[in-house]
């Protein structure tokens, strides 16, 4: 061990530079008007790959034939409409449902669209030499300059545009200007719109009963009132990600994780972040780690004393619970009675699409920004996680809301889609480069008080779930989780995405999961033969969560009084609290 290791090794910082920082200013002028994302890394992959197949005739020639073959697919359509379309758009874009779509001429449009589509994933697959992040970077570009030129967003390209036109005398057109106007006001003046009726926080979201019993600068701790005479004695504390509000763990009564819980006899604690501000801009990993999660178990065990917590992580909350998890048992200390991490990457290597946003060039982009105003506002992070899904998030959005007229629906998750916060800029920094771009956890360099830590050391036993769709934290890298641990460990794979996947409350329907039980020393199996053997099971993963934590949970003891006055912890508030409502 090394005494006084850093967590992170931070960039310097050009202090009392006024070159330097006037190139800080400059960089972080043309970062907003880019939404934040550098376009140097995206000009070094074109470049790549334009020398890499400029030096490849065979490739050349590849890709000549099969434009040929797509060229002769779309002549065949054409001279016999009837048969079936040779191109099919991807499982998440539904730019083409609409029947009309299959009746000429929108067909062929739809085709010659979806066969550019086609050879451009073709033409940037891999090739000998080029670099595999730019590979990805070139086909992320070529399919973003094809999203913009889809004939779906041409309103006289596309039938269902044409057919409410012609049923409407025009009116959705009207229509969609205003919502096109509404919204552009919104981007200028950073106005928000007021939560839709019934989809008040506290009141319809976020309204499991409870009390705020514990509050500093960084978070308020939330501690749920018991619904059953008894409840399990070791009590459960959430560590959401503070990317987002904690109530997507607490939605609506039919589909909140924390009234399932409550309602199966747990004591659940929740803790709610807060939306910091310029000034809080020198927030750390470690403040999050030691007066975020340390402090919460802190008054968790001062509450619920003289027993071990089950501690549960949600995407980003996950990854610092580990953090704190695994330095917890370099110390001795053996306050987790069980850890769940839902969502949560603890090794980055294979970290998905995001990784096309990360290097260093788009990380010191990025720091130029929030060094500028402080922190990383939510929409600009919010841009890149649309553009990943470009086809669904931004264009059908837009071709609904500005050709069709249609206002949004307001659904629980929504609203809290819309609830933004900010991420704190030396956090963000740290976050970026010490974890994505550095991947310091899993390869035993992430120092705690100046030592290394190791998930080796887990010995409690550990949930992990992973979401089949989730471009956030792919399931594959939430499973290496298994590669870098030795404990006891059950793994669940279910449908849906980042924020599906997890909220699967027992009756929704068409959901499934994938089950599996690793015994503590055992053998490493692959993501690809587990997927192999493990069947899917119909229904919702909570049952078999809820089941594993009553395991864990010490018996059954009578219900906890809602905090701790006389060590301290009397209720400030009622639930949600305050941090909640921050904007």
């Amino acid at each position: 061990m090394i005494a006084g290791l850093p967590a992170v090794i931070e960039p310097p910082q050009p202090v009392g530079n006024p070159h330097q920082n006037f190139d800080r200013a400059a960089r972080a002028a043309v970062a907003r008007l880019s939404g934040g994302v550098s376009t140097h890394a995206f000009v070094e992959a074109w470049s790549d790959w334009v020398q890499h197949l400029a030096r490849a005739p065979g490739r050349q020639m590849e890709l000549a034939e099969h434009a040929q073959r797509s060229l002769l697919k779309l002549a065949t359509l054409a001279t016999n409409p009837g048969n079936a379309p040779p191109f099919a758009p991807k499982p998440y874009d539904h730019r083409f449902d609409h029947g009309g779509w299959q009746k000429q001429p929108f067909q062929m449009w739809q085709q010659g669209f979806l066969a550019m589509q086609d050879w451009w994933d073709h033409a940037t697959e891999p090739m000998r030499g080029l670099r595999p992040d730019d590979a990805e970077r070139t086909r992320f570009l070529a399919r973003q300059t094809l999203d913009v030129l889809s004939p779906s967003n041409a309103p006289f390209l596309n039938p269902e545009i044409i057919a409410e036109t012609a049923s409407t005398a025009g009116r959705n057109l009207t229509e969609g200007a205003a919502h096109f106007a509404h919204d552009a006001m919104k981007i200028l003046t950073g106005q928000r719109d007021p939560a839709p009726k019934g989809y008040q926080i506290g009141k319809n979201l976020a309204c499991t009963p409870g009390q705020v019993v514990y509050r500093n600068d960084l978070m308020e701790l939330i501690q749920y009132t018991p619904q059953t005479p008894q409840v399990h004695a070791r009590p459960i504390l959430i560590v959401p990600a503070w990317i987002m509000k904690y109530y997507i763990l607490d939605l609506s009564p039919e589909n909140s994780m924390v009234r399932y819980l409550v309602g199966k006899g747990f004591t659940v604690f929740m803790i709610s972040w807060t939306n910091p501000t310029s000034d809080q801009r020198d927030l750390s990993l470690e403040d999050y780690r030691k007066r975020g999660v340390m402090a919460a178990l802190n008054a968790v065990t001062a509450i619920v004393p003289d027993t071990p917590v089950q501690a549960v992580g949600y995407c980003l909350g996950g990854t610092i619970l580990a953090i704190a998890a695994a330095t917890m048992a370099r110390d001795h200390d053996n306050w987790f009675g069980s850890v769940t991490l839902m969502a949560a990457q603890v090794d980055f290597a294979e970290a998905g699409e995001l990784l096309l946003f990360l290097d260093e060039s788009q990380v010191a982009f990025l720091e130029d920004l929030i060094w500028e105003q402080g922190y990383l506002d939510r929409p600009q992070m919010a841009r890149a996680f649309a553009a990943i899904r470009a086809e669904d998030l931004i264009w059908t959005r837009a071709v609904q809301r500005y050709f069709l007229g249609r206002e949004d629906v307001p659904t629980d998750i929504g609203v809290w889609l819309s609830d933004t916060t900010r991420m704190p800029a030396r956090m963000h920094s740290q976050y970026l480069r010490g974890l994505f771009l550095e991947n310091r956890l899993t390869a035993g360099r992430f120092a705690v008080e100046g030592r290394v830590i190791a998930l080796k050391d887990l010995s409690v036993p550990l949930f992990v779930i992973g979401t089949e769709t989730d471009h956030i934290a792919p399931w594959r890298s939430v499973y290496k989780t298994k590669l870098f641990t030795d404990s006891d460990l059950t793994f669940v794979l279910t449908k849906g995405g980042h924020n599906s996947g997890i909220l699967s409350e027992p009756g929704h329907k068409g959901r499934h999961y994938r089950i599996s039980h690793r015994q503590a020393g055992a053998h490493y199996v692959g993501p690809d033969a587990w997927l192999a053997e493990a069947a899917p099971k119909s229904g919702s993963w909570w049952p078999d969560w809820a089941d594993w934590l009553a395991a864990q949970g010490g018996g059954l003891v009578n219900a906890t009084t809602m905090g701790a006055p006389d060590k301290g912890l009397a209720p400030l508030c009622p639930a949600p609290g305050s941090y909640v409502m921050q904007l």
